[in-house]
C-alpha cells in the first residue's frame, strides 16, 4: 500500500489514477497516524516551497512524516516540489525544508538565452546509477517537467539522474529509503509508469 500524502498542494487525483492503472494499492490521507504507520508514501507538490512547507506544519504532518522515514525508513517519493521538499531549504522562500537530503534548492539560472524559466516539456534524462528505480528502464527516458527552481546537491551520491538545460540539473535524488523526482510521473506515458511501478517493487539495499 502506498499512502500519498493529501495536505492540499499536489495533483493527488492524477497519481492515484496512475496508481490504479498499473494495479498498484494506493490511497490518499492527510490523517498524521495513517501517515506515520504507512508502508510506503509518495509526497506529491506543485506551487511554492513555503506554502507547501508551512501547509505541511499547520497540518501537524512533518512529525508524522519523519516517523515513518528517517525513524521507520519506510520508503517515500517525492515529486515535482515533493522532491525540492526533501532538501534543507529554498531560494524561493525561508521556511525550512524537511533536511531529508544534503541539498538546498535554487531559481534555474539558464546559460542561455533561448531557455525559457519555467523550464516546460519533455526532456529526456540521463541516470547516474545511484538509484534502483532506474534500474528497470530498456530506453532511453523522457519526462514531464514544469519547474522553475532545482536541487542542487552537497554529495554526488545523492544524484539519481540529471537532465541537460543549458548545463546538468538534478532531475532526481536518492539518499537510501529516500527519493526524489523534480519531473511527473503521473504525466510522463510510460516511462512514468515503468518508475511508479519500480517505486511500489522497490526494496531498500542493504
Amino acid at each position: 500500500m502506498i499512502v500519498v500524502v493529501d495536505y492540499g498542494v499536489g495533483n493527488v487525483s492524477a497519481l492515484l489514477n496512475m496508481f490504479d492503472y498499473l494495479g498498484v494499492d494506493a490511497m490518499a490521507s492527510g490523517d498524521a497516524s495513517v501517515i506515520a504507520a504507512a508502508p510506503r508514501l509518495a509526497l506529491p507538490g506543485v506551487g511554492s516551497f513555503d506554502k507547501a512547507m508551512s501547509t505541511l506544519r499547520q497540518k501537524n504532518l512533518e512529525a508524522p512524516l519523519n516517523e515513518a522515514v528517517v525513524k521507520r525508513r519506510v520508503p517515500i517519493l517525492g515529486i515535482c516540489l515533493g522532491m525540492q521538499l526533501l532538501a534543507r531549504r529554498s531560494e524561493e522562500g525561508t521556511e525550512p525544508g524537511l533536511g531529508w537530503i544534503d541539498a538546498d534548492v535554487r531559481r534555474i539560472r539558464p546559460a542561455h538565452e533561448s531557455l525559457k524559466v519555467p523550464h516546460i516539456g519533455w526532456s529526456d534524462i540521463e541516470p547516474t546509477g545511484a538509484s534502483p528505480l532506474f534500474e528497470r528502464r530498456t530506453e532511453r527516458e523522457r519526462f514531464y517537467f514544469v519547474h522553475s527552481f532545482h536541487v542542487v546537491c552537497d554529495h554526488d551520491a545523492n544524484v539519481a539522474a540529471t537532465l541537460d538545460y543549458g548545463g546538468p540539473l538534478v532531475c532526481a535524488v536518492v539518499h537510501g529509503n529516500v527519493h526524489g523526482a523534480q519531473f511527473h510521473p503521473e504525466k510522463s506515458h510510460r516511462f512514468g509508469m515503468r518508475l511508479l511501478r519500480s517505486f511500489a517493487d522497490y526494496q531498500e539495499r542493504t
